[in-house]
């Protein structure tokens, strides 16, 4: 174990925190309250630590790193938090000499081919990409990594392909829990639906698998009379919706598999279900807080989309720069929200409004 390691073990174990944590602070990442910050430091100075930052940030200039970065600007409430934290680990790296070409496309699965290509003819060094099109990106993403551009998938994979890694909260895991839920929610031979995205891709395909098989095992009797495609429209997920209620008036339970839950509310109010359907939804933004107020939303399945955009960053620059050996899967684990601890999730600690898409100025995403 080298020097600086052990001191970081130690510094830990001192301060009663994990590793994590302990890098954070003496990296002055966020993430970590100030106290704790505060602390680590006083301990790190009282055994005479000091990480080496200097020689970092000349590795790095010297290294001329260049990322590019594709992923939608939409939907907002889930793509908002994934570039907050894209952009916050950008801004840290930017200072060590790290550079950035931020290339967001439109929603899931439209451009992203067009972008990955550009950004590869650009000359980067590596790609953050949320596949949207899997099928057609994979001979790309095969090509890139045989040049040496490092590829690192977020949200949503391109398994076949021979990306470098991907960082997500696993799908199957997370409609399995989902299911779980569900199943216990309801009563035995109870009736439910799924709200898809689009089941072409992998991350929307995998969470209506898991969720099957975690409901069918934890409802006895329990049936999944249907699966609809909302393809993450608003208007289209609302008439699918509808149109689903309306033919299976005895519904019980509906699981959105995506952030695009909204539609699927609205249609529960709009015939008249509000309350009598047990609705599991996917992440958590503001404006689902008056839905979990009024029982509409019993759970939701939390990505964090924050933390995924931003392990997506540093995995790939310190690969890139201090080649740090890239894992082939980065898998956060998926949290339940419930109206009890609505409150302690980051996406209702603020009392503002969401944050506005990102935008392309220049080389870098930019907060409007």
């Amino acid at each position: 174990m080298n020097k600086e390691k052990h001191g970081i073990h130690r510094i830990a174990e001192m301060a009663n925190v994990s590793i994590g944590t302990v890098d954070r602070a003496l990296h002055g990442r966020g993430g970590i309250k100030d106290a704790t910050r505060k602390r680590i430091l006083q301990i790190a100075q009282q055994i005479g630590y000091s990480p080496n930052l200097a020689a970092r940030a000349l590795s790095v200039a010297k290294s001329r790193v260049r990322i590019g970065v594709c992923i939608p600007k939409e939907i907002h409430f889930f793509y908002d938090q994934l570039w907050g934290g894209v952009l916050d680990e950008e801004h840290h790296l930017e200072q060590l000499g790290v550079e950035f070409e931020n290339r967001p496309v439109k929603t899931l699965g439209e451009g992203d081919i067009e972008v990955f290509n550009e950004l590869v003819e650009s000359g980067v060094d590596g790609i953050v990409l949320t596949a949207g099109s899997p099928k057609e990106l994979t001979p790309l993403i095969n090509e890139a990594e045989e040049k040496g551009v490092r590829v690192v998938c977020v949200s949503t994979d391109a398994p076949g392909s021979h990306r470098s890694s991907i960082v997500c909260v696993e799908p199957h895991l997370n409609g399995c829990l989902a299911g779980e839920l569900m199943g216990k929610c309801v009563a035995p031979g109870s009736k439910v639906a799924v709200v898809a995205g689009m089941l072409s891709t992998e991350d929307h395909r995998k969470k209506t698998d898991g969720f099957s098989e975690g409901f069918l095992r934890h409802c006895p009797d329990g049936k999944i009379i249907s699966v609809v495609e909302g393809h993450e429209d608003e208007n289209e997920s609302f008439q699918k919706t509808s149109e689903l209620l309306g033919r299976f008036p005895a519904l019980d339970g509906l699981y959105v598999n995506t952030v695009n839950c909204l539609p699927v509310c609205r249609a529960l109010g709009a015939r008249g279900f509000e309350g009598k359907v047990k609705l599991i939804t996917t992440d958590l933004f503001a404006e689902m807080a008056s839905y979990f107020q009024k029982a509409i939303i019993t759970a939701s399945i939390y990505q964090h989309p924050y933390r995924q955009g931003q392990v997506a960053v540093r995995l790939l620059a310190d690969n890139l720069t201090n080649k740090v050996h890239l894992p082939p899967a980065a898998h956060l684990s998926p949290g339940v929200v419930m109206s009890t601890n609505l409150h302690l999730f980051r996406e209702m600690r603020s009392t503002e409004a969401r944050p506005s898409e990102p935008v392309q100025k220049g080389r870098s995403v930019v907060q409007a």
